[in-house]
């Protein structure tokens, strides 16, 4: 199993792609495609901003992948090591 710092790397790099591939991209993205990967980010930001501080890392990982995969279309594994 990878560290809690590994996963949150990862998950730190998948969110910039994301924001480079929305920000970069000349093609218009159709409404129920920003919609779905805008849903899967606030839900991850949401588990984020628990005022408990609990959060789930296996469901803000699934949500950020979810968006990265529907943006990017090209899903693929990233790996980081400390």
């Amino acid at each position: 199993m990878q560290t809690k710092e590994v996963r949150l790397r990862r998950i730190q790099h998948l969110a910039h792609e994301i924001m480079d591939e929305i920000n970069l991209s000349e093609e218009q993205r159709q409404s129920e495609e920003s919609r779905i990967i805008i849903d899967n980010l606030s839900r991850a930001i949401g588990e984020f901003a628990d005022p408990s501080g609990y959060y789930s890392l296996d469901y803000i990982e699934e949500k950020v992948e979810n968006a990265h995969r529907q943006l990017i279309r090209n899903p693929k594994k990233i790996k980081f090591h400390l």
